[in-house]
């Protein structure tokens, strides 16, 4: 029997009308003043957009930050490799928008799985993330009259994603790292570059330190403080191959579950349709082309197989074929949509199409995206002016030139909607620790709509985060700064050595990347676009195998106590599978589909995600219960007051 959740309770959710929510628990919340700010230490692991914002805001604030970072610098967060852009609900181009509009939009884009008030608060606050940026000089696209511009992105049918260029992430964390910077400088933040979380340690059951590796000596080293707060990105590279920087993890993630934070929705992980496919055995990481793309580029396959098979056998080029042997497949089923469907519907499709014979490529698991008909009703000059870096970059990769000839693009990983369970605080059920950003699940249910993961780590750390954790930290303004040498962090540090001399001296003779990719493999073809209740179970088993050959065949050269990226490469795969398995047990808990989760056995008769509302209306959060013991599923009902769910409609 599981264990059910109060919303209102647990979750921390406001009285109130939902427009109002947030202003309320803003009047209401305790307050900590001035002085005694500087009393309390903040831990905050992560220095990507959610993590710099909010390291520089608490810093501004007047508390004491200590911010980790695992590259050599900030600006090497993956928040970087962002293209498309952020959205708010500005209404510049006065085509109907509106706060309430957003809110709507993101709740039906995550297919009816997230929590109301927290996404009418991302909503709310977008608006503020904008004019922040243009204050911090972040050099957004602007129309000829002076105003931002925005485009249109996939699930809108309005334009309010606002870009620069098609860097739109690199800028934005240029200006987080910017005001992170000027605290670092004024001395309110402490910044740790080279450091890798590697435990969460606990003090009469709250979370007041970590432990944290030195990535260039190998030393672990101890750091107490009042609160932590983890924003170290998604999942995705349990895949092996995914559109994430290689160094991408999920381990604070595990960290923390292992803790007693529950880890919600893990099986809701986004596939982007618009990724390089995969050229070689040997790849390492996917390359995504934004998003942004489909407001010009259009979808098509061939229509006839013949014509698919002459393309593959290299005989024929996708521009020698006529219009009408084109098949539009997005514009044909979506009329109203068109290209702009959310991404999980686009994905599915593109697979569809693929599976039935009609892909494109070497190995016909890809297909078209062409800008011949924007090139000739724009001119190359304004398609270069707008997607002109992605084309670059397109072309350095496959050698091909997009103005000329199609794009080809499919299907892979890309983003995690799951994570780490919080409440409306942002805390996560471990009193005095916080997840924000992608490392939480809370705003997106089982999609996330383009263009708002800057948007929900922005406003997690400048605008909501600044004012939830003194709601916890008022109360802790006479507790006294801990010593590292309590025995809880002396327990914590003698249990990770362990477990890292267990690692060095198992001297297998597979290497780290060897079992990772055999894990990404078994993910991908029982956990991934299309799942079913035959592969999770299959999935389950083999899992454990991939487990057991880790702890008994692993190769890792060099020694700990040094720079040794191997090292760190195996820690974060003993993690990896880990998710894997609470993937595949949560894909099999839900007996339906939804958004980016796709079980083959639960769809319409079009096709299309077929949700079961009586049965799975709830976060599905699970508890640690010991290494080799499953998961307990604890369940959060997402009671609706405000929104009236129904199958999802992108064709009218």
């Amino acid at each position: 029997m599981s264990t059910i959740l109060d919303p209102k309770k647990d979750s921390k959710i406001p009285e109130g009308q939902l427009a109002e929510k947030w202003t309320n628990y803003k009047a209401h919340q305790k307050l900590v003043n001035p002085a005694n700010k500087r009393r309390l230490d903040v831990i905050i692991v992560g220095t990507g957009l959610a993590g710099a914002s909010a390291a520089a805001s608490l810093g501004e604030m007047g508390f004491n930050v200590l911010n980790f970072c695992i590259q050599d610098s900030p600006r090497r967060a993956h928040s970087i490799a962002a293209q498309g852009g952020i959205n708010a609900a500005k209404n510049y181009q006065n085509d109907g928008d509106s706060v309430y509009r957003l809110f709507y939009d993101t709740i039906k884009g995550g297919d009816y799985r997230a929590r109301e008030a927290n996404v009418h608060r991302l909503a709310e606050v977008a608006n503020s993330i904008i004019d922040q940026c243009v204050a911090q000089g972040v050099p957004f696209a602007r129309e000829y009259g002076g105003l931002l511009d925005n485009r249109s992105f996939g699930g809108a049918q309005v334009s309010r994603t606002f870009y620069a260029k098609g860097q739109t992430g690199q800028q934005l964390l240029l200006g987080a790292y910017s005001a992170l910077s000027r605290q670092v400088n004024k001395g309110t933040v402490k910044l740790y570059t080279r450091y890798e979380m590697v435990d969460v340690v606990m003090i009469d059951g709250r979370a007041r330190g970590i432990l944290a590796r030195n990535l260039t000596t190998g030393k672990i080293e101890r750091f107490a403080a009042h609160a932590v707060v983890i924003a170290t990105g998604g999942y995705g590279n349990t895949f092996f191959l995914s559109t994430n920087a290689m160094g991408s993890n999920g381990s604070a993630l595990i960290q923390a579950y292992k803790k007693g934070a529950y880890f919600a929705n893990p099986c809701f992980a986004q596939i982007h349709p618009t990724c390089i496919p995969v050229h070689g055995e040997f790849q390492s990481k996917l390359t995504l082309m934004s998003e942004s793309l489909r407001n010009d580029g259009r979808i098509w396959v061939p229509k006839k197989k013949e014509d698919a098979e002459a393309i593959r056998a290299g005989k024929l080029k996708p521009t020698q074929l006529k219009e009408e042997d084109r098949d539009y497949y997005l514009e044909r089923r979506y009329p109203a949509f068109g290209n702009l469907v959310p991404r999980d519907v686009a994905s599915r499709a593109a697979k569809e199409r693929c599976d039935a014979g009609f892909g494109v490529g070497s190995t016909g698991l890809a297909v078209y995206l062409d800008f011949s008909a924007a090139i000739e009703r724009l001119g190359r000059a304004a398609v270069e002016a707008r997607y002109g870096n992605l084309f670059q970059m397109y072309e350095k990769i496959v050698d091909d030139n997009p103005y000329e000839t199609p794009m080809m693009i499919y299907p892979a990983i890309h983003y995690t909607m799951g994570g780490i369970w919080v409440d409306y605080e942002l805390m996560t059920s471990v009193k005095g620790l916080y997840a924000l950003g992608e490392a939480n699940f809370s705003d997106h249910g089982a999609n996330r709509l383009g263009a708002s993961a800057l948007m929900q780590g922005l406003a997690d750390g400048y605008f909501v985060l600044p004012y939830t954790i003194q709601n916890y930290l008022a109360d802790q303004i006479t507790v006294p700064r801990f010593s590292t040498d309590l025995p809880e962090f002396q327990e914590a540090e003698n249990a990770i050595k362990e477990k890292v001399a267990k690692l060095m001296n198992i001297k297998g003779k597979r290497s780290v990347d060897s079992i990772h990719k055999q894990l990404g493999l078994i993910m991908w073809d029982n956990v991934g676009m299309g799942r079913t209740k035959e592969s999770l179970e299959k999935a389950i088993v083999e899992l454990k195998e991939v487990k057991k050959e880790f702890w008994s065949n692993v190769r890792i050269p060099g020694e700990a106590s040094d720079l040794n990226t191997e090292l760190e490469k195996a820690l974060r795969l003993d993690d990896f599978i880990e998710i894997g398995l609470l993937m595949a047990y949560d894909g099999l808990n839900r007996n339906e589909s939804c958004g980016g989760h796709f079980r083959e056995e639960y769809q319409t008769p079009e096709g299309e995600a077929l949700r079961q509302d009586d049965l799975y209306s709830y976060v599905s959060c699970w508890k640690y219960t010991g290494e080799e013991a499953a998961p307990e599923l604890i369940k959060e009902p997402l009671d609706y007051e405000f929104v009236v769910r129904q199958q999802r409609n992108y064709k009218a």
